[in-house]
């Protein structure tokens, strides 16, 4: 007998099938009218096209291993997609569906928790409302996509006590990120305090283990560098952080105020309305998470628009329907409202969202550039090397060797230290075909002008200007 599927089933997959379809949509128009970049986008088009391939995935757009940049094992499932896929857009269409499929744990475990489809519904929507969801879905590619589904249903199989599926969850988070251990370690905390100490235990150190595993030994073994990213740590790295804590407390407190820091925990935060107060213990699982990023000194991390975001939105989603769920039944669809309400007035204020007061730039695939672009990539022999405008490589990528200029004839933002700069690569002699802007100006208009000699024109437009190398 066919099991009668309640309306609010029906409406929770609506909304995320929805969620996933607008932003295929926006971010294929994007990526077609040349609205992607070799970071972040072309990076990962090549390393996966290179794997499918059967080749070494060297990514000459970043001069290091697609593994040595992040240790995003989680790739390796999406090979098979570029056996069966031609289009550049692929890994957008991916990111859309996976981002909105995040919302399924939230579903099942607050339908169930709150005893209400209605109620695990109106979850699925506070979920999807999210900022940090929206931003890292229109920020190029990244393979954190992944995150909200691995630990929504890392989340609810611990809540709910299904191991099984709390292992699969757990193994297919930490092959997003090696950093994902931020999160998986308070996951295992809680574990081992609220449901068994021993598989609790097990994710805490072994998800720390495994971090130290994939930074020190198999990212060191692609690039050669033990930790790229020390620069993020304040005052001068660990020692000078540890030692600042110590000893000038004041200073720490004056830093973690400061450039919109506090700010950005509100934009997190507030979207749920800080209902979980009532029960905050799943939710204070991203309680480390959320801090590295607010500690870094990299931006990008304590902002709402980028992706380090999107990893605390399940933990803070699900953590919320715990806390209401804590609460007499009577109560609960009074919260969830207030909730639910708060979703959407945050979603207006600071997601780019139809209806809401941020504009999203608008790409356009039928401007003249596109169309100019278009005109001289069929002039590209398929397999020839080639050092593109940065914006153009993103639709170039699947190729074993490209450049975004002035690479390879000047460095940057190149090889297992981005901030090496200024050499020429001895890949700069290898370079076949040049595409770059009709007006070049400043550095890189120096740089070419050194290198236009070895080169002749082989079309141009108004756009666009494509040279090969002499002889």
């Amino acid at each position: 007998m066919i099991r009668r599927v309640s309306p609010w089933t029906v409406l929770a997959y609506s909304m995320m099938a929805i969620y996933a379809t607008y932003f295929t949509a926006l971010t294929v128009r994007i990526h077609h009218a040349l609205g992607t970049s070799s970071y972040d986008f072309g990076l990962y088009d090549q390393g996966i096209w290179l794997l499918s391939r059967g080749h070494t995935p060297f990514v000459t757009l970043m001069g290091r291993n697609l593994f040595g940049d992040h240790s995003s094992f989680i790739l390796l499932f999406l090979i098979p997609l570029y056996w069966i896929f031609s289009s550049t857009a692929t890994l957008l269409v991916v990111q859309s569906i996976v981002i909105a499929a995040g919302g399924i744990p939230i579903y099942l475990y607050a339908s169930r928790r709150l005893a209400s489809e209605a109620m695990g519904a109106a979850m699925v929507a506070v979920y999807l409302l999210h900022p940090a969801l929206s931003w890292t879905n229109l920020e190029n590619y990244h393979p954190d996509s992944f995150l909200p589904l691995f630990i929504g249903f890392s989340l609810y199989a611990a809540l709910e006590r299904r191991w099984r599926l709390f292992a699969v969850a757990v193994i297919l988070a930490m092959l997003v990120k090696e950093d994902v251990a931020f999160m998986m370690l308070p996951i295992g905390v809680w574990v081992a305090i609220h449901r068994d100490v021993k598989r609790g235990l097990i994710v805490a150190l072994g998800s720390v283990a495994t971090m130290c595993v994939l930074m020190f030994v198999v990212m060191k073994n692609f690039t050669g560098v033990t930790f790229r990213n020390s620069w993020r740590i304040p005052f001068g790295g660990f020692g000078g952080l540890v030692r600042t804590a110590f000893r000038r407390p004041w200073k720490l407190v004056s830093y973690l105020a400061s450039d919109g820091r506090p700010f950005y925990i509100w934009q997190m935060l507030a979207p749920v309305g800080f209902v979980f107060i009532v029960a905050p213990e799943i939710v204070l699982t991203a309680t480390l998470a959320l801090g590295v990023n607010v500690l870094s000194t990299f931006w990008y991390q304590y902002h709402i628009q980028y992706h380090y975001s999107i990893i605390a939105v399940p933990a803070i989603v699900i953590g919320t329907a715990f806390a209401i769920s804590k609460v007499p039944k009577q109560a609960r669809a009074m919260l969830v409202a207030l909730v639910l309400a708060s979703s959407v007035i945050t979603a207006y204020l600071w997601a780019p969202l139809p209806g809401g007061r941020t504009e999203i730039t608008q790409w356009r695939t039928d401007h003249p550039s596109v169309a100019a672009a278009r005109e001289l990539f069929a002039l590209i022999p398929p397999t020839a090397v080639i050092s593109a405008y940065h914006p153009l490589t993103a639709q170039l990528a699947r190729r074993k060797e490209i450049y975004a200029f002035p690479n390879p004839f000047v460095r940057s933002l190149y090889g297992p230290d981005v901030f090496a700069a200024g050499d020429r690569l001895p890949q700069a002699d290898s370079v076949e075909y040049v595409m770059l802007p009709t007006t070049l100006l400043g550095e890189s208009g120096l740089v070419w002008e050194a290198e236009r000699v070895r080169f002749t024109e082989v079309k141009s437009n108004a756009w666009w200007v494509l040279y090969r190398r002499v002889g």
